[in-house]
């Protein structure tokens, strides 16, 4: 077996059966079904897969059920690994991307342009805007269907791209850095190196899990990051904690999870600069994000920060309610009158002190 594919799923009935299907031989091109299995690890599920339905994919595809499984999807990921029997194993840590046709193809020749390589994908979101954003603006599921539908999927996975946009992960466009990826491939000695990934990342989603994981595969020492250009995967909405969550919420998540990071490494979390190759081709429904990413990694980046900053504003407005109606507020009201007359009095005595200068 050349290749091992590990994806974690989680109560995502509608988003796992398309990320299954675009995981299947007749789905993935240039290369062979024998070539590669697919390990589904259900973590938890309250509403868990059929796994009838899985068997009936072309290909090599295997379910297993984690009992008892906590909130984090690390431990899922671990059963995967030590599932798999590739040569090469790749770990989708969320179960609701959709893969292009060629990321199977790709991510094995990656693997051996180097003899320590971590092949890498950029993340993407279905829709116009970050999710989170476009959820606040009555962005759902039924939309984002109607997407899926208007590109014809799956009869050519690569028309993804024409209602996609790149995620948080890769802000800074097709060739700069990035976080994290959701398709992450290394050979199966440089995962035993790891040790996996770090099941310390108890939180909802494993917080900064998935990063810790690529920061790491990065500083493994001797190891060459290869960025496959033109495969991806793309987030469809199914209510994730670290995608799906509103931007206050986000922002409160976020403190939480990079102070766990910082506990557990020592060290606050930094984004990985290690120099880059690039494998691929670039399909043709690509290449207008590919011009044109620039301009509209910034302009969904503003729309970010815009949103945040409203959560933001909410949020100390709501505060500044609450501490005028409390009693100690009420209570100092003299104080606080009398400092203002004080102010006021001063000013007034500046003023006149001027005029009287003039004069």
């Amino acid at each position: 077996m050349q290749l091992s594919v590990v994806v974690v799923v989680y109560n995502m009935r509608r988003e796992a059966a398309r990320t299954l299907l675009s995981l299947s031989a007749d789905y993935q091109r240039g290369i062979d079904r024998d070539a590669y299995e697919v390990i589904v690890v259900e973590n938890g599920s309250t509403a868990p897969l059929d796994p009838a339905e899985i068997e009936k994919l072309p290909g090599n595809f295997r379910y297993l059920s984690l009992a008892g499984a906590g909130p984090s999807p690390a431990p899922a990921v671990n059963r995967g690994l030590r599932e798999a029997r590739g040569a090469v194993v790749g770990v989708m840590i969320d179960g609701a991307r959709i893969a292009t046709p060629g990321l199977l193809r790709y991510a094995l020749l990656g693997a051996r342009l180097y003899p320590r390589t971590v092949v890498a994908t950029l993340g993407w979101y279905l829709g116009r805007e970050y999710q989170r954003v476009a959820l606040a603006r009555g962005y759902d599921r039924a939309q984002e269907d109607l997407l899926v539908e208007r590109v014809a999927w799956p009869s050519d996975g690569y028309r993804l791209y024409e209602i996609g946009t790149l995620d948080e992960s890769c802000n800074q466009g097709w060739f700069g850095p990035i976080a994290e990826s959701n398709a992450l491939f290394l050979r199966r000695e440089l995962w035993a190196e790891l040790g996996g990934i770090d099941e310390r990342f108890d939180a909802a989603g494993g917080g900064f899990v998935n990063l810790d994981t690529f920061v790491r595969a990065c500083e493994l020492p001797g190891s060459e990051l290869v960025i496959l250009l033109g495969e991806g995967t793309f987030h469809q909405l199914h209510g994730g904690v670290a995608t799906n969550a509103p931007p206050d919420v986000h922002e409160a998540n976020l403190r939480c999870w990079e102070a766990q990071y910082t506990r557990i490494r020592g060290t606050p979390y930094a984004l990985p600069e290690k120099r880059r190759s690039y494998l691929g081709m670039m399909p043709e429904p690509a290449v207008s994000h590919f011009l044109t990413t620039p301009a509209k990694v910034t302009i969904t980046r503003l729309r970010g920060e815009v949103e945040v900053l409203k959560a933001e504003l909410a949020l100390a407005r709501t505060e500044v309610a609450l501490i005028r109606g409390s009693r100690s507020f009420r209570l100092t009201a003299p104080l606080r009158l009398g400092a203002d007359w004080a102010r006021a009095a001063r000013a007034w005595m500046a003023r006149r002190r001027g005029r009287v200068e003039e004069e």
